[in-house]
């Protein structure tokens, strides 16, 4: 660069943003997202507080309410936040603590042992992202306290605002989010109410209360687990068939660290391990699962050789065999947590691989000697599991062989189309051979392709992968897409950037639906993750009125037309497929981006998204019925 580029830039231009401005200017390097995530996590940072409370072990019962204009209070029975005077700002600490980044007891080591909180950035941010918030503290002093703060500023100094007469101290913290900041500010009940329930799991004996009263029938849960981390793994399994009724637990301490497991294993063909450090979900895993998985293959492979299920000449069990159906939490909480990876949800800490795996080899190894029935269940699972590993290499080789011999890699049916761009190109699956003959034709073939899927594709909730490769359809789909799958998945050689699955308006279309995610979770989950895959919406009536025409996408827009306009002279068609319009009909209403309604399919929570693909796709079919008559109303309102 010349230096007469650089001639206007000196000191005036360098700029000092003092207390919390810079959160207000950079929200999302300390909160993620101004999206619900990031408004979600304005309540998990002031939860974690409490929940630190209740580590230290001087809480038991957290309480939040939402309120009309998406106000949120947060009570809890607490030590309370100091209110003397904090030396070295010459303030009361609670006032520190809400207005200065990094101000509280999880630093100097005496406040707290453990403590949560995903980016230690604390109660402060919540305060300087808020249009305004009131802290009021029952202190131990016998006297109740508030201060009010807005957008982060005092409004007022702490302020005795009459006598703790029950003699209970706590803290709430009552606070509405700042519509400056926040992209909404519509909290979801159903969100926080996961979260919640997960810590009360965590947190054994913990009353976690919640209350939306934003209706004028409020919903509420409580949650209390006393049996902790085995209450978490039998809701989990819930909808499982599972091979033993009592799940196995371990704890184990040292020093300043503390470790709790609980395995149990099910029917089923897919493994689910969550690992948490501090409360805090690492969906990344880390050292802590680093050494799970070592000390559980280690383990179970010297007990089936010492038992005589594995034979001297035969191969170890690998791990992916003997995770098959297992069902796992890992829970860590340690002083000083080191998180990585792109979210911060990585642990890497070093030395909680060794203490992991140290314990859980020491525990599970007396486990399978004391327990021999169950030691022969699980290896039995393993070995079969091993059998079908190999079946599933044996067919993807020959699938490999097949396409190098007749010199293709594409299948057959896939209307491919001509740009190689992922940032625009487009995969529409779509049901049956009628709707896949007008999606090609109706498509703009220079980044839509069409893969028309021959009826329902196998439930991949119950078969193993040998099985679900040997599917024609499914086949078709994995080398359509071109990423392969579970663990030769490559997110590198995706062939197209959306993939939207386009069935009929029914019960049928919505079925192949579910498979079809079910089978893209199961195996191809980043694609969900990423954000590759997309629901098209297609419309159920067309309405003429005149010389009007309207499309309709359900029976909610229907009424609301009929209530609008009345229903003199209407022409009402009923689209019983996508098969039944015509080519310009799918493009003008389902395929042209300028028009079209797509639905983007996220993963909010992955126990949360297990919890309904098993409960969609397993074997159990009373909560399938329960889960669709709770949420068929829910389907049928969304305004598209």
């Amino acid at each position: 660069m010349e230096i007469s580029d650089r001639s206007n830039y000196g000191a005036e231009n360098i700029q000092v943003l003092e207390g919390l401005e810079a959160v207000r200017k950079r929200p999302g390097m300390y909160i993620g997202s101004t999206g619900l995530d990031g408004l979600h996590h304005l309540v998990y940072e002031v939860v974690d507080n409490s929940i630190d409370e209740a580590m230290a072990g001087y809480c038991n019962l957290i309480e939040v309410s939402i309120k009309p204009d998406n106000i949120v209070k947060i009570t809890d029975n607490g030590r309370g936040i100091p209110v003397e005077r904090q030396l070295q700002m010459d303030r009361p600490a609670v006032e520190v603590v809400m207005t200065t980044l990094h101000a509280g007891g999880k630093f100097g080591g005496e406040g707290y042992k453990v403590s949560g909180g995903l980016h230690g950035v604390g109660v402060s941010v919540v305060n300087a992202l808020s249009e305004w918030l009131v802290v009021e503290i029952n202190w131990k002093d016998g006297k109740r306290y508030r201060q009010k703060f807005r957008r982060g500023v005092p409004e007022y100094d702490l302020k005795e605002i009459g006598k703790n007469t029950e003699n209970i101290t706590g803290t709430t913290i009552t606070f509405k989010p700042d519509n400056e900041i926040f992209d909404t500010t519509d909290f979801k009940y159903k969100t926080l109410v996961q979260r919640l329930k997960e810590l009360a799991f965590l947190n054994r004996g913990i009353t976690i209360k919640i209350r939306d009263e934003r209706e004028e029938e409020a919903n509420k849960n409580q949650f209390c687990y006393d049996g902790g981390i085995v209450s978490f793994i039998k809701y989990l399994n819930k909808n499982k068939k599972t091979l033993f009724p009592d799940p196995i637990y371990l704890e184990e301490k040292t020093g300043d660290d503390e470790l709790e497991i609980s395995i149990q294993y099910h029917s089923g063909y897919n493994s689910n391990i969550f690992s948490f450090a501090n409360n805090i979900n690492t969906h990344e895993g880390g050292t802590h699962l680093s050494g799970f998985k070592s000390a559980l293959t280690r383990t179970v492979n010297d007990y089936a050789r010492s038992k005589g299920f594995i034979k001297d000449k035969d191969e170890n069990l690998k791990g992916e065999d003997i995770r098959e159906g297992i069902t796992a939490i890992i829970n860590v909480k340690l002083k000083e947590p080191q998180f990585e990876g792109q979210t911060k949800t990585k642990l890497g800490n070093s030395e909680m691989r060794g203490f992991v795996d140290s314990a859980l080899s020491h525990h599970l190894k007396t486990y399978l000697e004391e327990n021999p029935k169950e030691g022969k269940i699980i290896i039995e699972k393993a070995l079969k599991a091993a059998r079908a590993r190999k079946a599933a290499k044996k067919a993807r080789d020959l699938t490999r062989r097949k396409n190098a011999l007749f010199s293709t890699a594409l299948p057959g049916k896939l209307s491919d189309c001509s740009s190689r761009d992922t940032d625009t190109t487009e995969l529409y699956i779509v049901e049956g051979d009628s709707a896949g003959g007008s999606a090609k034709q109706g498509r703009d073939r220079k980044f839509q392709a069409i893969l028309p899927l021959r009826g329902k594709i196998l439930n991949v909730e119950k078969a193993r992968l040998n099985r679900i490769l040997n599917n024609t359809e499914i086949r078709a789909l994995i080398t359509a897409i071109g990423t392969g799958v579970a663990d030769e998945f490559d997110l590198d050689k995706i062939r197209y950037g959306k993939i939207i699955i386009m069935t009929d308006a029914d019960v049928d279309g919505a079925h192949i639906r579910t498979l079809l995610l079910t089978f893209f979770y199961r195996y191809m989950r980043p694609l969900l993750e990423k954000g590759y895959i997309c629901i098209a919406q297609p419309p159920l009536y067309k309405v003429k009125q005149g010389r009007e025409e309207e499309y309709l996408y359900n029976d909610k827009a229907l009424n609301k037309y009929i209530e609008e306009k009345g229903n003199n002279n209407i022409s009402l068609q009923r689209y019983k497929g996508l098969g039944e319009m015509n080519p310009d009909q799918l493009w003008d209403t389902t395929m042209n981006p300028e028009k079209r309604i797509i639905l983007k399919v996220q993963i909010e929570d992955a126990i949360l998204a297990d919890e309904v693909f098993t409960t969609l796709m397993g074997d159990k079919v009373e909560p399938r019925r329960e889960f669709i008559q709770t949420h068929a109303d829910e389907v049928e309102n969304l305004d598209v």
